[in-house]
C-alpha cells in the first residue's frame, strides 16, 4: 500500500530542514471552496494532486494544493505555490520544473518528477482560468 502524509510514516530524516519547513508549511494546503480555476492531475508515480486558484486583474491572489502524495511532492507543490503567488498569469506560466528542483536543494533525484507533476497541474489551472475567461 502507498504512503501518504496521512500516514505519517514517511520519514523527514533524509530532508534538509528548508524541505521540511515547506512540508510542513500549511500556508498553500488544502483546498479552496470558489476558486477561480482549479485543476486536478494525477502523476505517473500515482500521486494525485489539486490546484486551486483566485486571479484578479490577471494577477494570483490566492493559490492553494492539495495532495496525498509522499513529501517530495509536498515539497514541489508548495514551491510551485510560494514561487506563483502574487504572479501575472504570464510570469506564473514561466515557472519551471527546473526552477522548483533549483530551489528545493536536496531533494532526492528519485523524486525529481514530482516538480513535474506540480508544475503541470499549476500550468492546468492557469489554462483553465484563460479558457474561461
Amino acid at each position: 500500500m502507498r504512503k501518504t502524509h496521512k500516514d505519517a510514516a514517511e520519514s523527514l530524516s533524509g530532508y534538509p530542514k528548508e524541505i521540511v519547513s515547506l512540508i510542513n508549511d500549511k500556508k498553500y494546503f488544502g483546498r479552496m471552496n470558489d476558486p477561480v480555476s482549479s485543476s486536478y492531475l494525477k502523476g505517473p508515480c500515482g500521486d494525485t494532486m489539486e490546484f486551486y486558484l483566485v486571479i484578479d486583474k490577471g494577477k494570483i491572489t490566492r493559490i492553494k494544493y492539495y495532495t496525498e502524495g509522499c513529501n517530495a511532492t509536498r515539497a514541489c507543490a508548495t514551491m510551485a505555490a510560494k514561487l506563483a503567488e502574487g504572479k501575472a498569469i504570464k510570469e506564473a506560466l514561466s515557472i519551471s520544473a527546473g526552477e522548483v528542483i533549483a530551489r528545493l536543494k536536496g531533494l532526492p533525484e528519485d523524486h525529481l518528477h514530482c516538480s513535474i507533476l506540480s508544475v503541470s497541474t499549476l500550468y492546468r489551472a492557469i489554462a483553465d482560468y484563460l479558457l474561461k475567461a
